[in-house]
C-alpha cells in the first residue's frame, strides 16, 4: 500500500498560520500546540522502537517462513518510513486544531440523509477490525480522565466560540488522538494485523499516562486565562424521603421494602453525600412547661420553638438531676425554681446576700470570648484539656469583674454553653485522645461557642458551615481510623482551616463557609485518589478471579478426561501441573468457545488415550509436537517440555532422556501459573439461620458499603469499605479510607462475623461523627425527661 503525504503545515490550509481564527485564539492555540509537541514527539518517538522490537519478536515465533517473510517485509517498511509517521501525527494535531472553529459539519463527514438499499455493501472486515480496535482505545481512556475531558471540553468550547466540546470533537480527546494515529500509520505502509500490533503498542506506550495529561493541559489552559478556576466535582445525591404527609402510603412501601434512609449502607467516602436532619424532639405531654425567662416569641422565623424545646430538655434535665442528686431540703427548693438550683448556677446566680442577678448582655458575652479567642492557651502535659465549661466559667468571673459579683449569663446564653458542651463530650467520646484532632477540637471551642450564641441554627441546620468544619476535624481523629488511613496533607489542611478561623471570625459565617470549601476540596481530591487506588485494586481481584475460575475450568476439564480411564499415576501428576497451566492459559487468553480451547480440549483426550492404551497401539506422530509447543508457551524450557512431551505421548511413560525423580524434582522447583496468588479453599461448614440471613444480606449490598470491624475486648473498631466481591467464589475486597488494601474476606467468613457481632454494616444515619454525636445529645436528654421518640425538622428520625 501507499500512503499520500500530506502538504507541510506551512502550506496547509488546515494550518495554525493560514486559518482565519481571532488573534488571541490563533496566540493561545499556537503556544498550546508549543506547549505539547515535545510531549508528543518525545512518546511517538519512543514507541516506534519498542514497536520494532515487538515486529522482530513476532517475526522469530512466526509458525511458518511465509509468516515470517511477511513480518521482515513489514519490519523493513517500517524502517523505511519511520521518518514520516511523527511529522504526519504533527501535522494532523495542527490540522485539527486549526479546525477548533469550524462548523461541526465541516468538522465531520455529514451523515447521510438516507439509506438506499441498492447501495448497501459489506465492510472490509480490515476496515471493521481497525475501527474496532481504535474505538475500545478511545473509549476506554475516556472513562478514567473522564472529569479532565469535560473540563477540556468546556475550554474548548470558550476557543471555538461555540458550546462544549464532546469527545468527539475535542481535538486532543482519545478519539481526536486516534483519528491522527491511524492518518499517520498509513505513510508507514504496513499490513493489518502490523497496524492493529502498532495500536496495541500506541495505547500502553503513549496513552498510558493519558489521564494524567489531560489534568496538565487542563492547567496550561487555566493559566493562560481560558475559563481559569474552571471546577467540576460532581455531587452523588441519593433519594431522600418526603414527609409522610406529601407522599401518602409511602412509610408502608418502606417498609415493604424493607430499606429506609436511616438504614441504607454507607457508600460515600467521606460519609453520607448530604448530611442528615439534626432531630429535634416535638412538644407532647411529657414536656415541662415554657420557662419564666424565655423570650415573649421567637427571634427567627422558624428557629424560636425548636430552640425553646430543646431548653426545655435542659431544664427539665436539671430538675431531674436535681431531684435524684440533691439532698431533700435542696431538692424541694430546686423545684421552686430558688437560687441554688443547678439551672441557676449554670447560669451563674447565687448572688451573695441575697442580690437580685444581673444579666450580662450577650454583645459583653461575644466581646469575651472575642478576647479569649486570640489567647493561646497552650496545654500542659498531664493535664486535662480545656472544656466549654471552663470557658463559660472564664467570661463569669471576667464579667464579675466588670459588673461586680451578681453578674450572671442570661438564661438562653447559659444554656447555649451547656448544649455544646454536651455535644462536645459526645464528640471527644469518638475521637482518639492521642490524636491531632483532639487539639484542634479545643481551639475550635470558642469560636463555635461565638457562632452557637449569635445563630441558634447552628443547632437546627444540617449544613451550617460550622457545623460541617466540626465533624470534618473529629473525623480525622475517629476512633475507627488507624494510622495508614490518617492523611498527612487533610491533616495540614485542617490545621490552616483551623488557624483561618480563629484569625479572622469575627461574627461572620462566611469564614467558616470559606474554610470549610478548603477542606471539602480537599475531601473531594482525596476522594478521587482514593477511587483510582482502589480500582487498581479492584482490576487486581477480578484478575485473580479470572485466574482461579480458569485453573478450577481446567481442573474440571482434566478430572473429566480421567472419568474413565486411569493413566499411570506418574503421568496424572504431570497432566495435572505442566497440562493444566496449558488449559488454564488457554482459557485466560483464548476463552472456552474459541478454537485453541477446542483444539486442546482434543489434546488432553488423546493424552489420556495415548498414556492408557496398549503399547503396540499406533501413535500419533503429531502428538508430541503439540504437546511441546503448547509446553513451551506457557514458559517451560525446551528441555523440560519435550522430556514432558515424551512422558505423555506414550503408552509405556518411558524416556531415556530424563528421569522420573530428576523430572519431578524440576517440576517441583519450577513455580506454577498463578500458585503466588493461591489460596487453599477451605469446604463451607454449614451455616446457622442467622449467618444465612447476613450471607443473602450480604449478597445484596451494593460496591462500596463501609463494614465496622471490632478488634478487642474493649470494643475498638475499624472501618473498612466493601470495595468489591465475586459472586462466584464469594471473595471479598477490602479498603481503608484512602484506597489502600486492608486485606480480604470471604462473604461466608464475613457473615459469620456479623453473626457473631464482630462486624456491621454502617448506614447513612451512623455515618457522620456529628450526627451520631447530636443523636446521643437528645437520646441522653430524652433518657432523663422521659420524653417519646423526637421527630425530625427536615429529615429522618435518630
Amino acid at each position: 500500500m501507499t500512503a499520500i503525504p500530506p502538504p507541510p503545515p506551512s502550506t496547509s490550509a488546515g494550518s495554525l498560520a493560514s486559518t482565519s481564527l481571532p488573534p488571541r485564539v490563533r496566540k493561545l492555540l499556537r503556544g498550546f500546540f508549543d506547549h505539547i509537541s515535545s510531549d508528543v514527539i518525545q512518546s511517538l518517538n519512543a514507541m516506534l522502537p519498542e514497536y520494532e522490537q515487538a515486529l522482530f519478536k513476532q517475526a522469530e515465533q512466526a509458525r511458518s517462513d511465509n509468516r515470517q517473510a511477511e513480518f521482515f517485509n513489514n519490519l523493513q517498511a517500517l524502517q523505511r518510513n519511520r521518518g514520516e509517521f511523527v511529522p504526519h501525527f504533527m501535522f494532523a494535531l495542527e490540522a485539527e486544531l486549526a479546525a477548533v472553529r469550524a462548523p461541526a459539519a465541516r468538522a465531520r463527514a455529514p451523515a447521510p440523509s438516507g439509506i438506499e438499499f441498492r447501495t448497501l455493501t459489506l465492510v472490509e472486515d480490515a476496515a471493521m477490525d481497525e475501527e474496532i480496535v481504535l474505538s475500545d482505545i478511545a473509549r476506554r481512556h475516556e472513562v478514567r480522565a473522564a472529569q479532565a475531558l469535560l473540563l477540556l471540553g468546556q475550554r474548548f468550547g470558550a476557543l471555538g466560540g461555540a458550546p462544549a466540546f464532546d469527545n468527539e470533537r475535542l481535538p486532543i480527546g482519545p478519539q481526536g488522538l486516534c483519528r491522527m494515529l491511524k492518518l499517520a500509520t498509513r505513510t508507514l505502509e504496513l499490513d493489518l494485523e502490523e497496524r492493529l500490533l502498532l495500536y496495541r503498542t500506541f495505547d500502553h506506550k503513549v496513552m498510558g499516562n493519558y489521564h494524567e495529561w489531560a489534568e496538565t493541559l487542563n492547567q496550561y489552559l487555566s493559566q493562560e486565562g481560558v475559563l481559569p478556576g474552571l471546577i467540576y466535582l460532581p455531587r452523588r445525591t441519593r433519594a431522600v424521603d418526603v414527609p409522610t404527609a406529601a407522599r401518602p402510603g409511602a412509610e408502608a412501601s418502606d417498609r415493604a421494602a424493607g430499606r429506609t434512609v436511616a438504614n441504607r449502607p454507607l457508600t460515600g467516602w467521606h460519609g453520607p453525600s448530604t448530611p442528615s436532619a439534626w432531630t429535634i424532639p416535638t412538644a407532647g405531654p411529657g414536656t415541662p412547661p415554657p420557662l419564666p425567662d424565655a423570650p415573649p416569641g421567637p427571634s427567627r422565623d422558624g428557629e424560636g420553638p425548636s430552640f425553646e424545646l430543646l431548653r426545655q430538655l435542659l431544664a427539665a434535665r436539671r430538675q431531674a438531676t436535681a431531684r435524684f442528686s440533691e439532698p431533700a431540703a435542696t431538692r424541694f427548693g430546686a423545684m421552686a425554681g430558688g437560687a441554688g438550683t443547678p439551672a441557676a448556677v449554670a447560669s451563674g446566680a447565687g448572688a451573695p446576700d441575697g442580690a437580685a442577678r444581673r444579666l450580662v448582655p450577650t454583645p459583653d458575652v461575644l466581646s469575651a470570648l472575642q478576647a479569649l479567642q486570640g489567647v493561646a492557651t497552650p496545654r500542659i502535659e498531664g493535664q486535662p484539656r480545656r472544656n466549654l465549661k471552663d470557658i463559660q466559667q472564664a467570661l463569669l468571673a471576667r464579667a464579675r469583674q466588670q459588673h461586680g459579683e451578681q453578674a450572671a449569663l442570661a438564661a438562653p446564653d447559659s444554656d447555649t454553653f451547656e448544649l455544646l458542651g454536651l455535644l462536645y463530650n459526645e464528640v471527644e467520646r469518638e475521637v482518639r485522645p492521642e490524636s491531632p484532632a483532639s487539639d484542634l477540637l479545643t481551639r475550635l471551642q470558642v469560636p463555635l461557642a461565638q457562632v452557637a450564641l449569635r445563630d441558634r441554627e447552628f443547632f437546627l441546620r444540617p449544613e451550617h458551615p460550622a457545623r460541617e468544619l466540626l465533624n470534618a476535624v473529629a473525623e480525622s481523629g475517629a476512633t475507627w481510623q488507624t494510622d495508614d488511613d490518617l492523611d498527612p496533607r487533610l491533616l495540614h489542611q485542617l490545621h490552616q482551616s483551623v488557624d483561618f478561623v480563629v484569625k479572622h471570625y469575627h461574627g461572620d459565617e462566611a469564614v467558616f463557609a470559606q474554610a470549610n470549601q478548603e477542606v471539602q476540596r480537599h475531601l473531594e481530591a482525596a476522594a478521587r485518589k482514593a477511587e483510582l487506588a482502589e480500582r487498581r485494586h479492584i482490576e487486581a481481584a477480578r484478575g485473580k478471579e479470572r485466574l482461579e475460575i480458569a485453573k478450577q475450568r481446567a481442573n474440571e476439564t482434566i478430572e473429566a478426561a480421567f472419568n474413565d480411564q486411569q493413566p499411570p499415576r506418574f503421568v496424572q501428576a504431570l497432566v495435572n501441573q505442566a497440562w493444566a497451566d496449558v488449559l488454564t492459559l488457554t482459557q485466560l487468553r483464548q476463552g472456552e468457545h474459541s478454537d485453541e480451547w477446542t483444539e486442546q480440549l482434543q489434546t488432553t483426550l488423546q493424552i489420556v488415550a495415548a498414556t492408557t492404551a496398549p503399547a503396540d497401539a499406533p501413535k500419533d506422530p503429531q502428538l508430541p509436537q503439540r504437546i511441546e509447543k503448547a509446553l513451551l508457551q506457557v514458559g517451560y524450557h525446551e528441555e523440560e517440555a519435550q522430556a514432558i512431551a515424551r512422558r505423555l505421548s506414550s503408552a509405556d511413560g518411558e524416556d531415556d532422556g530424563t528421569s522420573k525423580t530428576e523430572l519431578t524434582a524440576k517440576l517441583k522447583a519450577r513455580a506454577r501459573l498463578g500458585e503466588q496468588n493461591m489460596v487453599r479453599r477451605q469446604p463451607i461448614q454449614p451455616r446457622s439461620p442467622k449467618e444465612q440471613e447476613c450471607y443473602d444480606m450480604l449478597r445484596a449490598l451494593p460496591f462500596g458499603t463501609w463494614f465496622e470491624f471490632t478488634l478487642n475486648q474493649q470494643g475498638d473498631v475499624q472501618r473498612q469499605r466493601l470495595s468489591w466481591f465475586s459472586p462466584v467464589t464469594g471473595h471479598a475486597l477490602f479498603v481503608n479510607q484512602r484506597g489502600q488494601r486492608t486485606g480480604e474476606h470471604s462473604l461466608d467468613s464475613l457473615a459469620r462475623l456479623m453473626a457473631q457481632g464482630q462486624a456491621q454494616v454502617v448506614t447513612e444515619d451512623k455515618g457522620r461523627l456529628i450526627d451520631r454525636a447530636w443523636n446521643a445529645t437528645l437520646r441522653a436528654l430524652r433518657s432523663l425527661t422521659g420524653m417519646g421518640k423526637p421527630a425530625d425538622i427536615g429529615g429522618n428520625g435518630a
